[in-house]
């Protein structure tokens, strides 16, 4: 069973942004591999306190797992931590590692694991956006997008950057009143690739990068939401030299459904039927996902009554079954009337089966939404 979040990085649940990050900084300088060279236990809680840090710092995905906990990041194509290697890691909190060791981590500091290489550069993040049909979004669908992305021009070489001799970076040393300290900033000249280019095309950048168009297969697992953001790793802009390439970031837009409204898992549809069904009783086809459902309406149905079908909403992103769709039954009451169904509905004002007899059953309006929401 995985720690909980909250526990690798020693706070509660109240806690503040700062604090999250004071604390993720904390464990970060703490168990740092280049402080602890050839301890497995060390990296594994490094990566632990990136991962718990990675989920708490983004307001969404903390409310996800406030919610579900681990379970809110199973299955989900992108979300949340699990698996992250020391690039991303570096990549991604740079500032966090920035501010706690002077601008640029610790001394022979190499690769994301101790020793003495230079440090792997990460490509810039691309952005894209999806619009999804709620039938896609029910189901989870395969998306193949056309992406322009930065790659390795072919004919490119390099050769050792002389200002930082192929580390990447730069140490300084400076006496404080804890005595002399040296700190690594990365290297200005290469950009922290320890690389420099020896010779490229025409058609390459100042980094030996290229524009090229790619299609890109995106696996978007049913149940997501507008405004949800999924990654696609290494499929961003490829970095100089050996660099790891950056993430395709894919943010997810929902298109409006002519008759289905969502409302988390569940679905909603208004259903308007005449006065004469309502009384006599009838049967109706209505939209859902995946095509048209035939329900049955009893005779003497009223106004407000919400009908559930159980199931026949959207299936759930963290793996929790499917929502319902919820049918709302409104009795259409005619605007204008001719002389005889006029006269009809005179005679039976006073009729005693067309007065209203609530029973205790029928719930009020209140009591509906209730039930609706809880």
């Amino acid at each position: 069973m995985k720690e909980d979040y909250y526990d690798i990085l020693g706070i509660g649940k109240n806690a503040t942004a700062a604090e999250i990050k004071k604390a993720y900084r904390k464990k970060a300088i703490e168990y740092h591999p280049d402080k602890n060279p050839g301890d497995a236990k060390a990296e594994e809680m490094f990566k632990k306190a990136a991962e718990a840090y990675e989920v708490l710092s983004d307001p969404n995905k903390k409310s996800r797992y406030d919610q579900y906990g681990h379970a809110a990041f199973e299955g989900g194509g992108g979300f949340g931590g699990g698996g992250m290697n020391m690039d991303d890691i570096f990549s991604q909190f740079g500032d966090i590692f920035g501010g706690a060791f002077g601008g640029g981590g610790f001394s022979g500091f190499s690769g994301f694991g101790g020793g003495g290489g230079q440090r792997r550069v990460k490509g810039s993040n691309l952005r894209i956006r999806v619009k999804l049909t709620l039938e896609e979004i029910a189901n989870g669908v395969e998306k193949k997008i056309k992406v322009r992305r930065k790659v390795q021009a072919e004919g490119v070489t390099y050769q050792t950057c002389g200002t930082c001799g192929g580390r990447g970076q730069v140490t300084k040393i400076t006496n404080t009143i804890l005595g002399r300290m040296q700190t690594a900033a990365t290297c200005s000249t290469c950009g922290g690739s320890g690389q420099i280019i020896d010779k490229k095309p025409s058609d390459a950048d100042a980094n030996g990068l290229k524009v090229a168009e790619e299609t890109v297969s995106i696996n978007i697992p049913a149940g997501v939401e507008d405004g949800m953001q999924l990654k696609v790793p290494n499929k961003g802009n490829d970095a100089p030299g050996n660099g790891v390439p950056g993430d395709l970031l894919v943010a997810i837009e929902t298109e409006e459904h002519d008759t289905l409204k969502r409302e988390g898992d569940n679905l909603h549809y208004d259903l308007y039927i005449s006065i004469s069904e309502a009384v006599l009783g009838t049967s109706k086809e209505i939209d859902a996902v995946g095509g048209k459902v035939r329900i049955k309406l009893e005779a003497g149905i009223q106004s407000g009554k919400i009908l559930r079908l159980r199931g026949k909403g959207i299936t759930s992103l963290n793996g929790y079954g499917s929502g319902d769709l919820l049918v709302h039954v409104n009795v259409w009451t005619p605007k204008e009337l001719n002389k005889e169904q006029k006269d009809f509905f005179e005679r039976m004002q006073n009729n005693e089966n067309f007065e209203p007899r609530p029973e205790k059953s029928d719930k009020s309006f209140f009591e509906k939404v209730k039930d609706m929401f809880s």
